[in-house]
């Protein structure tokens, strides 16, 4: 028998496994009840990135992912719902637009930077 600590999800649990007489077979003993969740410890979570640009206007992750391309330049005019960086989560690629009309102040991103939801991405004025 060996003992092994798993976690799952930030649930640790503790377990025995026995070993069986051949592969994929199990010993002909009844299983033991699931051990009881352990309260796992939480690493402090990193800090945001906290934005470098001049802007007034935020535009933010709306999604944790991956920056798949930046659409825009810093001095760039956009329009209310143009496209500003696109990042990739799950699978999906994901624009995320200016919130209003203005000018492109910043760009705080980088083509394959991982960001988090909420993260600064751009700044307008």
């Amino acid at each position: 028998m060996k003992n092994y600590t798993i976690t799952v999800n930030g649930n640790v649990y503790d377990v025995t496994v026995e070993e069986g007489t051949s592969a994929g077979t199990a010993p002909a003993a009844a299983p033991a009840a699931p051990a009881a969740p352990r309260a796992a410890a939480k690493a402090p979570a990193a800090p945001a990135k906290k934005a470098t640009g001049t802007g007034s206007v935020r535009v933010e992750a709306g999604a944790a992912g991956k920056v798949l391309k930046v659409d825009t330049t810093v001095g760039q005019a956009v329009k209310a719902g143009d496209a500003v960086v696109t990042i990739e989560s799950m699978k999906m690629e994901i624009p995320m637009v200016a919130p209003k009309d203005g000018t492109v102040a910043s760009i705080d991103v980088a083509t394959g930077d991982s960001v988090e939801a909420g993260q600064v991405l751009a700044t307008l004025n």
